[in-house]
């Protein structure tokens, strides 16, 4: 397998092993187990980077090859450096949260697990260079990003904030995909580097334009830009190292990722620069003063990553406005732009990770974030002081920090933009709103830093105030002495690492980062920053005195309630166009399904000339046949008759076992066997949730009803019966039963058709197959052992759970005969299990089949004994079975990707055993193992939940 995908799915492999190495290793806390990913992540993406290869690397393995999407990754100078951010930061993020997070009181397994999701997400997103596989990566940000804000989730505002990021970063992604579409059919390909090669030929497409505003809603929602910023104040209900990690490094970076990624390919658009530069710039001076009115810690910093964002992504719009090769004499304006911006993010991960862990800190040590009870916490926590300061002058853009070079750059970029603009209002304004925004940047990081830690001693906890442990000190000190380094030793990345970053976004840039220096001299930059400190120190001394204008000027109408009033509005009105067909009950709700299906597939039919019905190839019914058919006829038309609960189980189970015998007659052992499992598992399955039910009672239905109900079952049914003989009687091809036959043993090694259909040929959809029944399953269970309030919770000896009990929990006197046969009939059935599983793969049987099996001499032997019985003999949790069955066909399926073939590709071959001698031995099997587990788990994790005794 290439480097780079064994680098990608590094943190998805340990976060799916992480609950597992947790329980091998109980003293050991997961986060030092889950701190390997992103350090082994780190060393890697250095090794690269030292080697000098790292742009050069590109790998592809294929997915679906059918639709042209492969696994295409792509590492230059671009990705590098978000790679490394990811990473380094990652890394001191989870260190944090080991001594942040008591693993006492929280579920560290689970939040470490959603971390690493995270992580992994990220990386794809910066790492692919196809663009359904970027949008893949894309959505799993949003989902990893969601459980992680959502995780506490006992507080209703962590799950407002979480429901409300995935909102709006997922529209915005719908909207990015269908961009990507668009941009697939202008340009033929989805591959990044084939489009940016194509992209003159691009400008002259008519899908370019809609297909630049689609990606610009993705890149605005994703990094939380005006007015689509409303998201990320509210995320700040996540934990802290969380909020630290989805700032500086992952979530609001992967939209300005996009934007740099996809400069060279609508460079000199004027969409594409004029939307970036404008909405960055007036995200740049909402964000900024809104950060000024918060006396919260984590929304004042929040805010200011709305601004900072804001700065960086008007950067890339200026870095944006001409092309590549563009023979404007300001063509290098756009270069320095960009390359501002890159240096920016760079310092910005540097300064904003430090500060949201030292928010933590504050919060961790005096028990609150609210600026209105802090101050004063210098003599006692004189490092946490220090770090903060640090990182608050970095931000401010205080030398000699490295905010102030970038910040130089900002200044100097903007007066660029005004002098190409040769002097016109709107150019003016650019610089005019760069200047006013750094001086509001200035008094809010004030604000953090003086408010926070110094002045008099407010408000705390009774507890002593104190420094925390260096576990908690050294990741942001680390951070906080990199923003330094950025300024005081720019040299040490510029060359190495923002230039070959820019010059992925300018392929034809000059040496941007050459002169990066403290001083240049006397400049209208040094001009602007000089007034930025008078200004902004002349504001943040008065600022007491006009922070009650904050609260006298409120909007009449804000984005939050924007968005709660259309989010009501939206359930409101879904709420009511449901009841408008779905009022009157199951019975009406089926009858408008079965109305509308019945007289649209007639107008279809009308409109097409009828349907054609030619029944050629049938052969003559036979004599058994008929017999089943009137049998199976009969047991279904006395299904409604039945007076009984019990009887009608007892004859919905006949129809089945009915099918059974057409299975036989027509030589499907396969199916007949898997058909007469199922309905005796199902059949069980119906006693027991109809044994908690009141006894039946026949409904009185006027008779008006009853010809209604039947005129729509017989017209549904007729008009099915017709479409399903025409779709015989009309193939147009021929049916892909012979190449499944002629090449099941050649291709997959399996002399069973089915059962290689199901674990080879059509293997992905048995595996998402399992997956929702897996799912399923655990949602059963969870609904059983909700609990109303004031029930009381038993706790089951062994498995912790409640003790469900199956009908006959307690084995009776009279189950003699029933109890010695079950001995006997048990073991002859686990055995035929067993041989149906391994023999599956040329003999009829398989995993499917194998798992009923095993599910059925279960359910025997719970009937027979109870079901304390099977927890004693089997002490197994049953859905930790399953989830070991998901796993390991989701790994035989990942295992291709080793030899760099497609997801779920299987081999076969032969070998020579001791005692067995020469044997086939296929990949297959194992998915079929998994299939097994998944199977056994899931039957047993319902047929135990539901069967308990109310």
């Amino acid at each position: 397998m290439p480097l780079l995908h064994v680098l990608l799915l590094l943190p998805f492999l340990l976060a799916a092993a992480l609950p597992w190495l947790s329980r091998l290793l109980p003293r050991l806390h997961a986060g030092w187990i889950a701190l390997a990913a992103p350090v082994l992540l780190l060393a890697a993406f250095l090794g690269l980077q030292a080697e000098g290869d790292g742009p050069r690397r590109a790998a592809s393995m294929p997915w679906m090859p059918s639709l042209g999407v492969n696994i295409e990754l792509r590492l230059d100078g671009l990705a590098m450096l978000f790679a490394l951010l990811i990473s380094g930061i990652g890394a001191l993020v989870v260190l944090y949260s080991i001594f942040y997070l008591d693993r006492r009181r929280e579920a560290v397994g689970r939040f470490y697990a959603c971390l690493l999701l995270f992580m992994g997400a990220m990386l794809g997103v910066v790492l692919s260079d196809h663009l359904i596989v970027l949008y893949g990566f894309w959505e799993l940000t949003s989902v990893s990003s969601f459980l992680l804000i959502a995780f506490w989730h006992g507080r209703q505002a962590s799950l407002a904030g979480a429901l409300k990021s995935l909102l709006v970063t997922g529209m915005g992604g719908l909207a990015m995909l269908a961009g990507f579409l668009l941009l697939g059919l202008a340009g033929g390909s989805l591959r990044v580097t084939e489009l940016i090669a194509s992209a003159d030929a691009l400008v002259a497409s008519p899908l370019l334009v809609p297909a630049m505003g689609l990606i610009l809603l993705g890149v605005f929602t994703k990094s939380a830009q005006f007015p689509f910023h409303i998201w990320l104040p509210d995320a700040m209900e996540a934990p802290t190292p969380v909020s630290a990690y989805l700032h500086s490094a992952t979530m609001v970076k992967a939209g300005l990722y996009l934007a740099a990624r996809l400069t060279p390919l609508f460079a000199g658009q004027q969409l594409w620069y004029g939307a970036l530069t404008a909405v960055g710039l007036v995200t740049l001076i909402y964000g900024s003063f809104r950060a000024i009115k918060q006396t919260d810690l984590k929304a004042l910093l929040a805010y200011s990553t709305i601004s900072q964002l804001g700065l960086v992504t008007a950067l890339l719009g200026l870095g944006a406005v001409y092309p590549a090769g563009s023979a404007s004499p300001y063509a290098a304006y756009g270069a320095a732009a960009a390359a501002a911006g890159l240096l920016h993010l760079l310092n910005h991960a540097a300064f904003k990770g430090a500060l949201f862990m030292t928010a933590g800190i504050v919060d961790h040590e005096t028990g609150t974030r609210d600026l209105r009870r802090l101050g004063g916490l210098i003599r006692f926590m004189p490092v946490t002081f220090a770090i903060s300061l640090a990182a608050s002058l970095s931000m401010a853009g205080v030398p000699p920090l490295g905010g102030f070079l970038s910040k130089e750059l900002f200044f100097g970029s903007a007066l660029n933009a005004w002098r190409a603009g040769e002097g016109s209002l709107a150019a003016l304004l650019i610089p005019a709103v760069a200047w006013t925004a750094s001086a509001f940047t200035f008094v809010y990081s004030g604000i953090f830093a003086w408010r926070t830690f110094g002045g008099a001693a407010r408000e705390t906890r009774e507890a002593p105030v104190h420094e925390p442990s260096w576990g908690l000190l050294a990741p942001p000190l680390l951070l906080a002495a990199a923003a330094l380094l950025l300024g005081l030793a720019p040299s040490l990345v510029a060359p190495g690492l923002l230039q070959p970053a820019l010059l992925s976004m300018h392929p034809a840039a000059p040496e941007a980062y050459g002169k990066l220096a403290l001083w240049h001299g006397v400049t209208p930059e040094l001009l602007l920053t000089a007034g930025v400190f008078a200004v902004g120190g002349l504001l943040l001394y008065a600022a007491p005195r006009w922070a009650p204008l904050h609260r006298a000027v409120r909007a009449p109408l804000s984005w939050n309630r924007l968005y709660e009033g259309l989010l009501q509005g939206l359930d409101a009105g879904s709420e009511r166009l449901t009841a408008s067909y779905m009022g009157g009950g199951m019975r009406r709700s089926a009858g408008y399904i079965f109305v509308v299906l019945a007289v649209f597939l007639t107008i279809a039919a009308a409109m097409a000339g009828g349907i054609p019905i030619a029944l050629y190839g049938m052969a003559p019914v036979t004599l058994f046949e008929g017999i089943a058919v009137f049998a199976l006829i009969a047991a279904t038309l006395a299904v409604p008759f039945a007076q009984s609960r019990m009887m009608a189980i007892i004859l919905t189970g006949s129809v089945g076992y009915m099918v059974v015998l057409f299975f036989v007659l027509f030589r499907a052992p396969d199916l007949a066997l898997t058909q007469m499992i199922v309905e005796t598992v199902s059949v069980t399955l119906f006693l027991l949730c109809f044994y908690h039910l009141p006894a039946l009672k026949r409904e009185r239905i006027p008779r008006r009803t009853k010809a209604a109900n039947g005129l729509i079952a017989g017209a549904a049914g007729l008009v099915m019966t017709l479409v399903a003989l025409g779709a015989l009687s009309n193939r147009k091809f021929g049916s892909i039963s012979d190449y499944y036959l002629t090449n099941s043993y050649k291709l997959a090694g399996g002399k069973n058709v089915v059962n290689v259909i199901l674990v080879d040929f059509r293997g992905f959809d048995t595996m998402l197959e399992i997956v929702v029944l897996g799912i399923a399953s655990y949602a059963i269970y969870a609904v059983i052992r909700l609990k109303w309030p004031g029930e009381a919770m038993e706790e089951g000896g062994g498995w912790g759970e409640r003790e469900f009990r199956l009908v006959y929990e307690d084995a009776r006197s009279n189950d003699v005969i029933l109890q010695t046969l079950a001995k006997v009939i048990l073991f002859l059935i686990l055995t035929f299990s067993f041989y149906l599983l391994f023999a599956g793969h040329h003999q009829p049987g398989g995993g499917f089949i194998g798992a009923l099996m095993t599910a059925s001499a279960l359910v025997l032997m719970s009937i027979a004994f109870g079901v304390r019985t099977i927890r004693k003999a089997l002490p197994v949790n049953f859905r930790i079975v399953s989830a070991c069955g998901i796993s390991l066909a989701l790994l035989t399926g990942i295992g291709s990707f080793v030899f760099g073939k497609p997801f779920l590709s299987h081999s076969f071959g032969y070998a020579q055993l001791p005692f067995f001698g020469q044997n086939e031995l296929a990949t297959a099997v194992l998915f079929d193992l998994g299939v097994y587990l998944t199977v056994v788990g899931i039957t047993m994790t319902i047929i135990l939940a539901i069967g308990r005794d109310k």
